[in-house]
């Protein structure tokens, strides 16, 4: 007779393993694993997947590493470099813990959490900055990040994505609505320039709440992809909130890398708005350009997906972090603004329109990515050279 027994899921397609019998036994014991089974308990299991990544643990040695450089005071490159590098595994811990929290609580409240944290480190470092009076590299990094995610992450993209397929389609208008952005330029005095920018700054975060409801409430369709099935949270309640609370301390610690600014400018030479506009977005932004790497040398990349994450976060620094930076700077006694030098506005325009123009038509190839990737790497030597 002909037995059909369920097995494990394997590597081949089939479901079930085909046993011919006599009819006297028909009993088939399981097979050993191949390797080793470690049972441990949920707790164990969410604290492992919290540094599963090897990258994580690679670069988790730098927070030792910086707060040791600081308090034996050594020179401030090495301090800016190892906290520098320190950062980077928080914000990625930080994001993941954010990302896996809001899985419990549904598509709305979720959404609405992702959208509030997804800048927390970022603010975290520019309030740092402002209490030290450094608002050029509070602004410069508002200007980085924004380039950063229209530019880098959707040249990363695009790029790889050419690789694979000749032409990818996606939607374009969730990614034509999250690529507009409104920029303070200038002002006719220092008192008129604050008052237009914290004036201005309400509105924009008035402007943010509404956007909010148009992704949450009224049009979620263009944001929300149909899935066969929905993610799990992957850590225990327990976890993600200690790794919420433990990872926000620490990132308060980047006043390390905050002071050693005004020292590495010196002994480098590199200006003020260089390290601002190029060096902080990698950290603030670190997480999401981890996880675009990944998805590309893996082939995972969601286009759709990539490019709501990208375009979101620009739309999130635009109308939720920099006014709110802005409003935080009114409150503390510090004059941030929302203006920007007449080159720094040239480059934000043309990054705006350049993501705008490839993405109006709803497909992409590998050219697209590499115009994107060329286009941040020209801003970036153009304000090494061009130090403002």
């Amino acid at each position: 007779m002909i037995l059909l027994e369920k097995k494990s899921r394997s590597s081949d397609n089939s479901d079930y393993d085909i046993t011919i019998s006599d009819g006297t036994n028909s009993f088939m014991p399981p097979s050993p694993p191949n390797s080793l089974v470690f049972y441990s308990s949920p707790l164990q299991k969410s604290v492992y997947k919290s540094f599963k990544s090897k990258w994580i643990i690679l670069l988790i040695v730098f927070i030792p590493l910086g707060y040791m450089a600081h308090g034996l005071k050594w020179n401030d490159s090495w301090i800016f470099i190892l906290n520098f590098l320190a950062m980077i595994p928080l914000a990625i811990l930080f994001e993941f813990a954010i990302k896996d929290t809001s899985l419990r609580v549904g598509w709305t409240i979720g959404g609405l959490l992702n959208a509030i944290s997804s800048n927390i480190v970022e603010i975290i470092t520019s309030i740092v900055a402002l209490k030290n009076g450094q608002i050029r590299v509070v602004q410069a990094s508002i200007l980085g990040s924004i380039i950063l995610s229209s530019l880098l992450i959707l040249g990363i993209c695009f790029v790889t994505e050419g690789f694979h397929y000749k032409l990818q389609k996606f939607n374009r208008k969730a990614a034509q609505t999250n690529s507009t952005f409104n920029v303070i330029t200038r002002g006719d005095s220092e008192e008129e320039l604050l008052k237009l920018s914290h004036s201005t700054a309400i509105i924009l975060l008035i402007i943010y709440i509404l956007y909010l409801l148009f992704q949450l409430k009224t049009h979620p369709h263009l944001y929300q992809k149909d899935q066969l099935e929905e993610k799990e949270p992957q850590l225990s309640f327990i976890v993600s909130t200690l790794l919420l609370i433990v990872v926000t301390v620490a990132v308060t610690f980047s006043v390390y890398l905050i002071d050693s600014i005004e020292g590495i400018v010196k002994s480098t030479g590199l200006s003020e708005t260089f390290i601002g506009l190029i060096l902080l977005p990698i950290v603030n932004k670190s997480a999401e350009l981890l996880n675009t790497v990944i998805a590309a040398i893996e082939k995972k990349t969601d286009l759709d997906f990539a490019i709501s994450v990208a375009s979101g976060s620009a739309m999130n620094i635009a109308f939720f972090a920099s006014p709110l930076i802005v409003i935080l700077g009114w409150i503390i006694g510090k004059d941030m603004t929302l203006f920007f030098e007449l080159f720094e506005i040239i480059i934000l325009f043309v990054s705006v329109m350049m993501t705008n123009y490839l993405v109006q038509d709803g497909e992409t190839h590998w050219l697209k990515g590499v115009m994107l990737l060329a286009t941040y790497v020209m801003m970036a030597l153009a304000f090494f050279f061009h130090p403002i």
